[in-house]
């Protein structure tokens, strides 16, 4: 009998990363729940009969850590779904290094991280979502986004660069949002299109996806969407039947960004 595919989803001890978890279950997959909280997260793969890790995505040795313990167990990544997410109070350049931190830089951390052990035709799914629209970014910024050559270092700078104009109190001249947290949400689609082209020679698979407003403790209570479908938004971009690598998408349709 072969063995069942295995999906790694980040941040999944509740809202739409548990659902997610859910969803790639009942499609089959074995599904490794991993959060920063331990008791919820063990509580939560419990109860879906799914694998557990701590992670928090912010800490390297925690990366390093359940790469580790994958390979010791012979285990292939064949999903990836980095769903971790922070959205912070306020707008300061604690909230905007807390914010990156989570949701960009430890989105790349982990991707990298699990790289490894990926096998080709392997799926990477980024949530993201439509606060990550370029729209809102002065023409230079929104252009430098959108490159097609973009690099990951490239990326990283320009990520870096929205961090010290915050700190300098010029971010707002420059034309970045006052949000973190849209800032961080185009860089991951950004970072899907540049894994992508990266990684076509092995035909990893790299996707964007957004929930949409969800009705979650971030999302809140009056958001229009419940957690299967914003999930299954995710779910969706994970399962890809075929070859669609470099997308961002919402509700299997391609989402304008």
């Amino acid at each position: 009998m072969t063995a069942p595919r295995t999906a790694v989803v980040t941040g999944a001890n509740q809202g739409i990363g548990l659902e997610t978890c859910r969803q790639l279950a009942a499609a089959g997959l074995g599904v490794i729940l991993t959060s920063r909280d331990e008791k919820a997260g063990r509580a939560a793969a419990d109860g879906l009969g799914a694998g557990y890790h701590r992670l928090d995505v912010t800490r390297a040795p925690e990366i390093a850590l359940l790469a580790a313990d994958l390979s010791r167990q012979g285990k292939a990544v064949d999903v990836v779904v980095n769903n971790a997410a922070v959205s912070l109070d306020g707008f300061d350049i604690d909230v905007v290094r807390q914010t990156l931190a989570t949701n960009f830089f430890g989105v790349l951390a982990v991707t990298d991280g699990l790289l490894p052990l990926i096998p080709d035709r392997g799926t990477i799914v980024m949530v993201s979502s439509g606060m990550g629209e370029l729209h809102v970014y002065a023409p230079a910024i929104r252009a430098r986004f959108a490159n097609p050559n973009l690099t990951k270092e490239e990326l990283v700078a320009l990520v870096n660069e929205f961090i010290a104009d915050v700190a300098a109190g010029d971010h707002a001249e420059k034309g970045w949002p006052s949000s973190a947290y849209r800032v961080s949400k185009a860089a991951v689609v950004a970072l899907a299109r540049v894994l992508a082209r990266d990684l076509a020679p092995r035909r990893i698979r790299v996707n964007a996806a957004c929930p949409g407003w969800v009705r979650t403790r971030m999302g809140g209570g009056s958001a229009p969407r419940g957690v299967e479908r914003g999930a299954a938004s995710v779910v969706s971009a994970a399962l890809l039947a075929d070859a669609t690598t470099g997308g961002f998408f919402r509700d299997g349709k391609p989402a304008h960004w």
